[in-house]
């Protein structure tokens, strides 16, 4: 079988398969890169989450890693692996995911960007910015923070607009007294409590840079930010910090929550619907 790409029908975005020019001749090579090279991609990517059962590739259902791969491969018919920075779960958004891929050949990064959000469509994906990096960088390993966004609306009223990308709790919450209760959990621990039962990390100890929560208009925001997360850690203080919120926790009871290291001592999880990965830090 010949490469992918023979299988669809011509259009502005597919290589032709025996140019081998840098950027269709337009410019010539990077001082760095060297032809025998596997040209190296940085993505930043936002999608809604809400048509997938997460980031990474499995089977019984569709993920943006698997959409962005087949894009790459109706684009230059090469079969890429997809790093991504983290693993959203099902129905988790990305305002600023990223990830690296490797070409046989080197492009214009703003020719690779357009070619892929070609055929991205009509996945509710898109690759924001591309740039062409060292093979010294990874999108997982390289990264030095991430930075998540939950968005809760505290509102008689059910959410609408909204629907699927906030968490409509019909009640008043405390913001203040969930942020207070916050600083708690910033910090070198033990985050058993707030890990899921299936989280495959080898330590449950992360180091919380930031957990911050604020009135953004009629929502409030719980933002954190740490080097790595447990798998549901975001999802997980978020709904011991609800709890806090609608007055049936206490400050003494999260801080004894987490002493326990026990995940049945965590409040209910908040749903995915308001978690967004905002974006990722490097060097």
């Amino acid at each position: 079988m010949g490469p992918i790409h023979r299988l669809y029908p011509p259009h502005p975005f597919t290589i032709p398969p025996k140019d081998t020019s840098f950027g269709h001749g337009t410019r010539p090579w990077p001082a760095h890169y060297k032809p025998t090279d596997m040209p190296r991609y940085k993505l930043t990517i936002e999608y809604d989450g809400q048509p997938y059962v997460g980031w990474q590739i499995q089977a019984g259902g569709r993920t943006i890693q698997g959409e962005v791969t087949e894009a790459v491969a109706r684009f230059c018919g090469e079969r890429v692996r997809v790093q991504g920075a983290g693993r959203t779960d099902t129905g988790v958004h990305a305002r600023g995911q990223v990830a690296h891929i490797e070409l046989e050949r080197a492009w214009r990064a703003d020719k690779v960007r357009d070619a892929i959000n070609f055929h991205l469509q009509p996945n509710p994906i898109a690759i924001l910015n591309c740039e062409q990096v060292g093979d010294d960088f990874d999108a997982r390993f390289s990264a030095k923070a991430r930075h998540y966004r939950y968005r809760i609306l505290p509102r008689r009223a059910r959410a609408t607009v909204d629907a699927g990308y906030v968490w409509w709790v019909p009640i008043a919450l405390d913001a203040d007294a969930m942020h207070a209760a916050a600083q708690c959990l910033v910090g070198h621990h033990d985050f058993t409590t707030f890990r899921a039962t299936h989280c495959q990390s080898k330590s449950p100890v992360k180091t919380l840079d930031r957990l911050d929560v604020r009135r953004h208009g009629d929502e409030i925001w719980v933002e954190a930010s740490a080097r790595s997360f447990l798998h549901n850690q975001v999802r997980s203080m978020t709904g011991a910090l609800k709890a806090v919120g609608a007055g049936k926790w206490s400050e003494r009871d999260l801080v004894d929550a987490l002493a326990a290291c026990e995940r049945t001592r965590c409040a209910a999880v908040a749903p995915a619907d308001g978690l967004y990965l905002m974006s990722v830090d490097y060097r």
